[in-house]
């Protein structure tokens, strides 16, 4: 095990190195003033269409706006906020903090791009069954030269639906669950595969259907533990902001049992954290919304809410709650439990309990919706007659994760998930162009008063 987790530690130190960080957060500059803002001046008009306000039930899809949200959101807000926070703070100090809410201000125009980009060119079969994502965008607006790229994304969204989707969520789960209750991570795992395959033989349907319900009521749940948390060490929050400032550009030293970590670290590990849990530039939520009854800008500005809700609300909350109860500094915690002792020390056992709530339900809504975005790959390279199979072997690797070493886990769900970005990236470049004169053309047609609200 000592000799998988420095292989997979290299591994994944060569695909999260400065050029992947550094293309992320380019692209997301790059796409926020070539696209002129949107995730500002567009966010009003992505909350009324969320709402329900300009719903077409003309338009083509399986499901709703909102169902379509809450399956990204399921899939992005999950451990990577709970677990994955703790984690960038722990190898990155408080410094990484403001850069995750760097990471997360552009990814919005970023998750922008690519769902505009899987509306326009998904696949939508006789039976009305939707197809779409990065594979699907590359296949049908590129020449076929670009296949490789195709290929390979498919393959990467295979390999991180058992990473990144499924393996470090079933183990996070299962480790606290054990610290809560005592039952075995083996006990933990075989309950979560039995509910997973409930929910997987319903497809995209099924899974908008307990996503639209499980997330609003998850993230209110974990909000005010976390919340109250903070309010509760109210009194060290003008240190902590002064410390998240100071480590973004400086640096952390030494606190506790923390050993210090200079600026490049504390750069890399706010971006690849803020890009885990948003998913922004991963192109993998565009499978979700590539589902939806809607058109790709109307989809596209219902997708930048995401990393803002995700990121910059719920990262950020559980950030602060870590920081403000200093735990962070302890060595022998990391992970989810990071924040179950931050959330235990305003509330006690209670705080512990909310933390394990949370994080089952989190895994629980991310394994499914992750299951969702690997049947994309399979059907893209295999063909849907497969899926079948793969839901099977998705369902033992939920179990496998459960009781794996952490380190590895996490290793290889960062690399092979970190590896989604280039494809994804190469098709949103070259067509960008055709997503600004898209933006144009709603803008116009909403002025205008040619797009009406239904509602």
């Amino acid at each position: 095990m000592n000799t998988l987790e420095q292989i997979t530690g290299e591994f994944v130190g060569m695909v999260w190195g400065l050029p992947l960080v550094g293309a992320l957060v380019g692209a997301g500059i790059i796409f926020t003033l070539y696209f002129g803002f949107p995730q500002l001046t567009m966010f009003k008009h992505a909350i009324d269409i969320v709402r329900g306000k300009y719903d077409d039930p003309n338009d083509p899809g399986e499901i709703s706006h909102f169902q379509a949200l809450t399956t990204a959101l399921s899939a992005t807000v999950g451990l990577g906020n709970i677990a994955g926070v703790a984690v960038a703070i722990s190898v990155g100090g408080p410094g990484a903090v403001f850069w995750l809410w760097v990471a997360g201000f552009i990814g919005m125009t970023t998750k922008f791009t690519e769902v505009t980009l899987s509306l326009k060119y998904r696949d939508v079969s006789e039976d009305g069954r939707v197809h779409g994502g990065p594979m699907f965008v590359i296949k049908n607006a590129l020449s076929k030269k670009f296949g490789f790229l195709a290929w390979g994304y498919a393959l990467f969204t295979i390999l991180s639906s058992f990473g990144a989707g499924n393996m470090f969520q079933s183990n996070q789960m299962a480790s606290v669950v054990n610290s809560s209750t005592g039952l075995p991570e083996w006990a933990a795992g075989l309950i979560f595969c039995a509910f997973a395959m409930l929910v997987l033989v319903g497809g995209i349907k099924r899974i908008g259907q307990v996503t639209e319900k499980l997330v609003p009521l998850m993230v209110v749940m974990y909000l005010g533990g976390a919340l109250i948390t903070i309010f509760y060490h109210s009194k060290d929050l003008g240190v902590m902001f002064s410390s998240i400032f100071s480590g973004a550009f400086l640096g952390t030293s030494a606190v506790g049992g923390f050993a210090g970590v200079v600026v490049k670290e504390v750069i890399v590990q706010g971006i690849r954290r803020a890009t885990f849990s948003s998913e922004a530039g991963m192109g993998s939520a565009a499978m979700a919304h590539a589902a939806a009854k809607s058109t790709p800008i109307a989809e596209g500005t219902v997708a930048l809410l995401e990393p803002f809700v995700d990121t910059i609300v719920v990262c950020s909350i559980t950030a602060l709650a870590i920081l403000s109860s200093g735990v962070w500094t302890d060595p022998t915690v990391s992970g989810a439990d990071l924040t179950s002792a931050a959330f235990a020390t305003a509330m006690g056992p209670v705080g512990s309990w909310i933390v394990t709530i949370a994080v089952t339900m989190f895994a629980f809504s991310t394994i499914i919706s992750w299951s969702y975005y690997g049947e994309q790959g399979v059907t893209y390279i295999f063909g849907e007659k497969h899926i079948p199979k793969y839901r099977y072997i998705f369902v033992i690797f939920i179990f496998l994760g459960s009781i794996a070493k952490l380190a590895t886990v996490l290793n290889i769900s960062d690399a092979v998930y970190g590896l989604l970005a280039i494809p994804n990236l190469i098709a949103c470049f070259i067509l960008m162009p055709k997503v600004r004169k898209m933006l144009t053309e709603y803008k116009a047609k909403l002025k205008s008063g040619e797009i009406k609200a239904f509602k």
